[in-house]
């Protein structure tokens, strides 16, 4: 299509009746073309850089000239050639329809790139002429176009409108896969979408956290790098510095990127970089002399042999990234060794290949330009015998994208007028049936091409126009030779299930500074289990502290966010990385307290069986006799028990055990207090009845005082009952007092009755205690009133004193605390009550008579 804002139309005077279209400006010629029955466009690089010219008004501009020809460049361009003339010589495709191409030059400028994309669509015939207006020129059906993302987009931006196809071989842009701004775009390279985020699990995969980024300042790298970030905060990975530029930048500002470089603390740096843009930093690296830095590369450079050299080696060497998977085009090698310039005389990019190539001079009949070689060539030279990227046909990835691309349109074309896949119609308009048809028709084909390459490879476009994701994880080494070797260290495939999309072979890989140790780096060395991150202020999440897990929480894992809290049984270890089971703590049999307490206990009740045999023994005797022989044996069998009792207290916590020994406590200290209160009123009621005129002991005899230690002890007995009906003693964990121990004890259950028992058994001493204390001054020779006052004054203090003892020891020490007390008690009943009756008994029997216990003598007061 003739786009007529470029044309202007003058009338000529050729012939009255014909009207004339004249183009303006200089025609735009193909580099590389060949006439058939469909032309197929390609858009390639194949100069670095364009001469810049002052330009101003007075003057035509002129032809704008490249510079730097591209061996990589020409070799897409050729491998176009040698699969356009292989579809032509086949018979399975596009029979009796030949294939020619126009093959266009864009010198790395996007400007020149829409300037061939447009001489594509209109055509370069310099003049058309018809009856009418203008006519339409000769299109080409779909265009393979361009190395770099940026030109790629503003040509599919360009041709977009017309419905014509574009398919790149090495734009990666994700942008590219947008289908509401570029619908005629595919692509035979993988989206940088995939690239991107198996970059980000590749630096994950190796423990780097910590990482510098460093991409093109151009559509390729800024969309590539933004999905890395994302990506790799997802992972976890911080980003120390994200650098852009372009080659074309002032020095200035590349060493202003090494200077970064050098200062940094990561040791990783992610390389989204084109590949002469990777040559100009590349360059000053080595002017720094920067060594011992991983490199993590994209697609675009990281198997350019343009960058091997010995140098470029020092800085680059052991770096790794992903690579377009190597292929094998058969017959592909033989085809770039036989071009020559005699295969198109007088053609400028032949020419120019051949001198470059080999450094030589041809000679130029049609031209004045002089050579900037000196010696001539011979045109015998052989490219066999060349070792560059133009006859290097060992990493044929990116022209294996291009031979597919080509096999693409052809597929789509042979499918299109063969009406085959199905596609009877398109819409409500047959399929094209002659080489006449819109690129609509093309385009619709296209999107559901699929076919196997010669050596089995699958090919076909998704939903967005891009192909399946397949990469190639490689690693520069140096082979024996001390050559630079691209070594394939594991793969990515996109297409495979979660977790199975990538594989890595660590065993074989070289690092930077050819060392065999995975680098480390990281802002913070991870935290150990025990510990947890705590971010530094002002720094990114990967720069952080390791705290250690307070008391009873733990981590368990490395890098641990928070620290996790033990289960209300367990308490954590010493290194806070592991719940372990509290400590249980009671006091049992086996300690030495416990058996002291034992000791204790049995001593006492030997004691108090010892002292009632020797009352049994004496029994018929006046001392014995006179202490109400009745009250005493049941007093030594309720102190008996009383001692027994403190072991029920001993020993880990059963139901039984609670109830038991809290019951047994009340009712025997109840008893024995009982059997001292009768003892006492005895006594005091004994000598009131010695006054004349009295007769009170008739209300005190044996059976009143049965009755009243049966009546005190039946008190006890019912306010125990109740405890245990309403809310008996039972075991508890007390997990309050200490953090990291068990206490296994008694709770109360009631506590109003535990407090009942116990006023009970103080109100039955207190009253003991009055009672004794006025009885204390009786003039008998053995007055037994003050030995009671003394042993219930033991008794008191004792079970005062236990009260804030009880209250303020922790853990089995509070019953250690109440058997003492027990004991106490329990000893100084037994001793202050009959001690000095077995004195009497067994060391001075001469006093144990009727007569000295009646005897009248003067006492003194307790």
């Amino acid at each position: 299509m003739l786009v007529c804002v470029a044309l202007l139309m003058i009338p000529l005077s050729i012939r009255a009746t014909e009207t004339v279209c004249r183009l303006q400006g200089a025609t735009n010629i193909p580099m590389l073309s060949k006439d058939g029955d469909i032309t197929i466009g390609a858009i390639f690089s194949l100069h670095r850089k364009v001469i810049d010219r002052r330009l101003d008004y007075r003057t035509k501009p002129e032809p704008r000239e490249c510079q730097r020809l591209d061996f990589t460049e020409f070799q897409f361009a050729q491998t176009v050639m040698y699969a356009i003339e292989e579809i032509n010589n086949s018979t399975e495709i596009l029979f009796n329809i030949s294939l020619g191409y126009e093959i266009y030059d864009s010198c790395a400028s996007i400007p020149l790139s829409i300037r061939a994309a447009q001489a594509l669509v209109n055509g370069h015939e310099i003049m058309f002429s018809s009856n009418s207006s203008c006519t339409k020129p000769s299109f080409v059906p779909a265009i393979i176009a361009e190395s770099g993302s940026s030109p790629t987009i503003a040509i599919a931006r360009t041709v977009g409108p017309f419905q014509i196809p574009v398919i790149s071989h090495f734009a990666t842009c994700a942008c590219l896969s947008n289908r509401n701004e570029f619908p005629t775009f595919f692509r035979t390279i993988p989206s940088d979408y995939y690239q991107s985020r198996a970059l980000a699990q590749l630096v994950k995969h190796f423990g780097w956290t910590w990482v510098g980024t460093i991409r093109s300042d151009n559509d390729y790298g800024n969309s590539g790098m933004a999905t890395f970030t994302q990506a790799a905060q997802q992972e976890g990975v911080c980003i120390e510095y994200s650098e852009a530029f372009y080659r074309n930048d002032p020095s200035e500002k590349i060493l202003r990127i090494v200077n970064i470089i050098k200062k940094s603390t990561a040791k990783v740096i992610v390389a989204f970089l084109a590949q002469s843009d990777m040559f100009a930093l590349l360059t000053e690296m080595v002017r720094e002399n920067i060594t011992g830095i991983q490199w993590i590369g994209s697609e675009a450079w990281v198997t350019s042999t343009n960058l091997v050299t010995k140098e470029n080696h020092r800085v680059l060497g052991g770096s790794i990234g992903f690579a377009i998977r190597k292929a094998l085009i058969p017959g592909l090698e033989e085809f770039l060794q036989k071009v020559h310039p005699s295969q198109i005389p007088g053609n400028s990019i032949l020419k120019e290949f051949w001198e470059t190539a080999f450094s030589c001079s041809m000679p130029d009949n049609t031209t004045h330009i002089k050579s900037e070689y000196s010696n001539s060539c011979t045109g015998s030279e052989s490219l066999r015998e060349l070792n560059n990227t133009f006859t290097d046909v060992s990493q044929l990835g990116i022209s294996n994208n291009v031979y597919k691309a080509v096999y693409a349109i052809a597929y789509s074309l042979n499918n299109m007028f063969t009406c085959e896949n199905g596609q009877g119609t398109i819409g409500n308009k047959t399929c094209a049936n002659n080489i006449r048809f819109e690129p609509w028709q093309l385009l619709h084909y296209m999107k559901n091409v699929n076919f196997k390459t010669k050596h089995g490879e699958e090919v076909y476009f998704d939903q967005n126009g891009d192909p399946s994701a397949t990469y190639e994880l490689v690693n520069w080494q140096l082979n024996n030779k001390g050559i630079t070797e691209f070594v394939t260290i594991g793969y990515y495939d996109a297409s495979a299930p979660y977790g199975q999309q990538f594989t890595i072979k660590n065993i074989g890989i070289i690092w930077a500074g050819d060392k065999t140790e995975v680098p480390k780096s990281v802002c913070s060395e991870s935290c150990p289990p025990g510990t947890r991150k705590a971010v530094q202020k002002g720094k990114p999440v990967c720069c952080f502290d390791c705290i250690p897990c307070a008391e009873g929480e733990i981590s368990n894992q490395t890098d641990s966010i928070d620290c996790l809290k033990c289960p209300m049984e367990y308490w954590s270890n010493v290194k806070r990385d592991q719940c372990i089971l509290k400590d249980i703590e009671f006091l049992s049999f086996g300690e030495i307290m416990g058996m002291l307490l034992v000791i204790f206990s049995l001593t006492g009740s030997c004691i108090t069986i010892a002292v009632a045999i020797v009352f049994f023994y004496y029994i018929d005797t006046p001392i014995v006799k006179a202490n109400n022989s009745e009250l005493s044996f049941l007093l030594l069998f309720s102190l008996a028990l009383c001692f027994l009792c403190s072991l029920t207290f001993i020993g880990q916590p059963s139901s039984w055990s609670c109830m038991l020994s809290h019951m047994t406590f009340g009712v025997t200290f109840v008893l024995c207090i009982s059997c001292v209160l009768g003892k006492t009123i005895v006594v005091l009621m004994a000598f009131r009845a010695t006054l004349p005129g009295k007769n009170i002991m008739k209300w005190f005899g044996p059976t009143q005082q049965r009755l009243s230690v049966f009546t005190s002890t039946f008190i006890q007995c019912l306010i125990c009952t109740l405890w245990l009906l309403i809310s008996p003693p039972f075991p508890n964990r007390n997990m309050r007092h200490y953090k990291d121990k068990i206490i296994l004890e008694c709770d109360l259950g009631s506590a109003t009755a535990f407090y009942a028992v116990l006023g009970y058994i103080g109100f039955l001493s207190a009253m003991c205690f009055v009672l004794a204390f006025l009885a204390r001054n009786l003039p008998d020779n053995f007055n037994e009133a003050k030995y009671i006052t003394f042993s219930m004054l033991i008794f008191c203090a004792v079970w005062i004193t236990f009260i804030p003892a009880y209250v303020s020891s922790p853990g089995k020490y509070t019953v250690a605390v109440e058997i003492f007390a027990m004991l106490a008690s329990s000893f100084g009943l037994l001793f202050c009550i009959f001690a000095p009756k077995c004195y009497i008994i067994l060391l001075k029997p001469e006093k144990n008579t009727k007569k000295h216990l009646m005897g009248r003598t003067s006492t003194k007061s307790v």
